[in-house]
């Protein structure tokens, strides 16, 4: 799937709409270059999942962790993981941190930043975006459902 999005709005929305599919335990890895959107994006689907907390980049912390309020259509998913490679030299990293606790986990959405730092731990259902910068502040999103 490809979409073009003609600003940040635009991308907050799709990606807000985009996370309205997603199934409990889903792993999505963000790839482009930095000022690209990745966070744009994660922004917007925590919005759509529910998180009521402001979503911001984990860069040095690597991880962050909210909780998800249920809703009538989402009572299954009640963890958004935002992990942010960036400033990771190894995979062994981001293992140190604990995200082997949340990746995967039925109750948990996991969307990892710069996932093309970690490529070689992501399970292979992850599903990777790349979002690459074509104007000011228009997006190309290309969505593979696979690693």
């Amino acid at each position: 799937m490809k979409i073009i999005t003609k600003n940040e709005e635009g991308t907050l929305a799709f990606a807000e709409k985009y996370a309205k599919d997603l199934l409990p335990g889903q792993i999505i890895g963000l790839i482009g270059d930095l000022g690209a959107g990745k966070t744009i994006f994660t922004k917007g689907l925590a919005k759509g999942l529910g998180v009521q907390q402001n979503i911001s980049s984990p860069t040095f912390n690597i991880m962050r962790l909210y909780e998800i309020r249920a809703t009538k259509t989402n009572q299954e998913i009640k963890k958004f993981c935002h992990i942010d490679a960036y400033r990771v030299e190894s995979e062994f990293e981001i293992i140190d941190v604990g995200v082997e606790d949340f990746i995967g986990q039925k109750d948990t959405i996991t969307v990892i930043e710069w996932a093309d730092k970690i490529r070689n731990i992501l399970p292979g259902r992850t599903i990777i975006i790349n979002i690459k910068l074509l104007k000011k502040d228009q997006r190309e999103i290309i969505i593979d459902q696979k690693k």
